[in-house]
């Protein structure tokens, strides 16, 4: 039988097993063991990331405590290293919180008063939060923040009209988007949005590639456009996939000329010559198919 220790709080209780306490008390961590107590005080219904708000610890501080009790096996293993899905374990701030980082920080003040100007909008507490989160949870720099909020203002705007604003949530998805490009300094913000606006500005030749016209892409239309732009696609190469779509499937199907990009990827396969000047070899080796041999039934 597993003894169990109970630590009343008011009219709550925390209840500890004595297997437990002793791995945290052999490992000496009081972070570890705070978040711990958060942990068994929500009754495991959150995820530790998400407690960022509540203990007021910065990313690396709670993802060290957290890191402790998975290596102590008090919680399950990591499924990823990389930040998580604001939907899943994003840190929630309270009024307080917000209050006392207004109040301490001239520069997050700075970032909330540009923001609201740049969202022509009073920001709420939950607002404030998401900017908190960006900048406390995910360690973003007020300035790379700024450039975040104007991207995101400026690409609602090109696809919607002149006056559209992002809400939060779009905001605070494409920060952490930044966050696992490694996008926290200004310097790095600014070369990824100056390659996003190259991409952008070659996306009606991708368009007229596929036979849509001159209109803009639609956003998930625009996310398979990165992509190909991303492996080295021209829209020479695209217009070959859309060819080979069509007379597979009679009409553009996105998913299907991905696949087709995707495989000439994997072979190595990135210009218009490249893939029409291979011969497919003459005699197949007794083997498992590679990803070049692969790429041939699209050529």
């Amino acid at each position: 039988m597993v003894a169990n220790v109970l630590i009343r709080t008011g009219d709550e209780s925390v209840t500890l097993t004595a297997q437990a306490v002793r791995r945290l008390l052999d490992k000496g961590d009081g972070d570890a063991a705070l978040l711990y107590l958060a942990l068994l005080r929500h009754q495991g219904s959150v995820l530790p990331r998400s407690l960022a708000g509540e203990l007021r610890w910065d990313r690396g501080r709670i993802e060290a405590a957290e890191a402790v009790l998975r290596e102590l096996g008090l919680v399950a293993p990591a499924a990823s290293d990389l930040p998580p899905e604001p939907a899943d374990e994003r840190p929630v701030y309270d009024r307080a919180d917000v209050a006392e980082r207004l109040e301490k920080s001239g520069e997050f003040r700075t970032l909330t008063t540009e923001v609201e100007r740049k969202l022509g909008k009073k920001l709420t507490t939950p607002d404030v939060g998401v900017l908190l989160g960006l900048n406390d949870y995910l360690g973003l720099p007020a300035d790379v923040i700024y450039l975040l909020v104007c991207h995101c203002v400026e690409r609602v705007q090109r696809h919607y009209g002149p006056g559209r604003r992002p809400g939060m949530k779009q905001i605070e998805k494409e920060g952490y988007a930044w966050a696992r490009m490694g996008l926290d300094t200004q310097a790095a913000a600014a070369e990824h949005l100056r390659k996003y606006a190259q991409r952008q500005a070659d996306m009606p030749r991708y368009m007229r590639a596929l036979q849509l016209g001159d209109r803009l892409p639609a956003p998930s239309e625009e996310k398979y456009l990165n992509a190909w732009q991303e492996m080295g696609f021209g829209p020479e190469a695209v217009a070959l996939a859309y060819d080979k779509t069509v007379l597979k499937c009679h009409e553009l199907k996105w998913a299907y000329c991905n696949g087709i990009l995707k495989r000439w990827h994997e072979a190595g396969l990135h210009t218009v010559e490249e893939i029409q000047s291979r011969d497919r070899p003459a005699a197949r080796q007794e083997s498992k198919p590679t990803a070049m041999d692969d790429a041939w039934k699209y050529v």
